[in-house]
């Protein structure tokens, strides 16, 4: 061995024993969050970096919590393909999903008796994963028919109780009825919109993941 090579290797072993040399431990990931969805959650319309997804993202680390939002939202998704998708668009790293579904049912009228039997299967498929969800609600208009309405807005609700999950009873509350912060469709947030769906729910995921 060198001189040189010996010193090194004296000076390794005096700075060990002195405890000055440590490994730097790896960071920990960040959470993933997943938000199975529909359209608004898939940023129809939006690029990436305005879509509901990553403006949640954002605005999670203006409250100051370090997460990955993921988007796993398909376009005229009823509560029943996400359902049907859940296994294989929820992935096993999963810490909170999001589910945010609904919409086309009311656009499609499925029963609300059906569209709570497929959100309950969502939670239930989440459940055994021991993934946590988050529950987002979509508000029925009394114009769509009272008693529909009704019945429809009930099931948010009822399954938050059921299992026990938070929940942001309309994804567009404050959003639909302000025409600047639609796209020209009038069905679909802007990213003024999807900033402000993001902010609202910021602090509702921040809380599960902290659960």
């Amino acid at each position: 061995m060198s001189q040189t090579a010996q010193r090194f290797s004296s000076r390794r072993r005096f700075l060990l024993g002195l405890g000055l040399m440590t490994q730097v431990a790896a960071a920990p990931k960040p959470p993933i969050v997943t938000v199975l969805g529909d359209s608004i959650t898939a940023g129809l319309g939006l690029p990436a970096r305005d879509a509901m997804p990553a403006q949640l993202q954002t605005a999670l680390g203006r409250l100051g919590v370090s997460a990955m939002v993921r988007a796993a939202g398909v376009s005229g998704d009823t509560s029943g393909g996400g359902l049907a998708r859940v296994g294989f668009s929820v992935a096993a790293d999963t810490r909170i999903c999001v589910v945010a579904l609904g919409g086309n049912d009311l656009l499609q009228g499925v029963e609300p008796a059906q569209t709570k039997a497929n959100l309950r299967g969502i939670l239930q498929k989440l459940k055994a994963r021991r993934i946590g969800a988050v529950l987002v609600g979509v508000g029925a208009p009394p114009a769509i028919g009272a008693s529909y309405a009704r019945e429809f807005n009930a099931v948010y609700p009822s399954l938050a109780r059921e299992f026990g999950v938070p929940l942001y009873a309309n994804i567009l509350a404050g959003v639909n009825s302000n025409a600047a912060l639609m796209q020209r469709d009038g069905v679909h947030p802007n990213a003024g919109g999807a900033k402000r769906i993001g902010e609202a729910l910021a602090p509702i995921v921040a809380k599960a993941l902290k659960a």
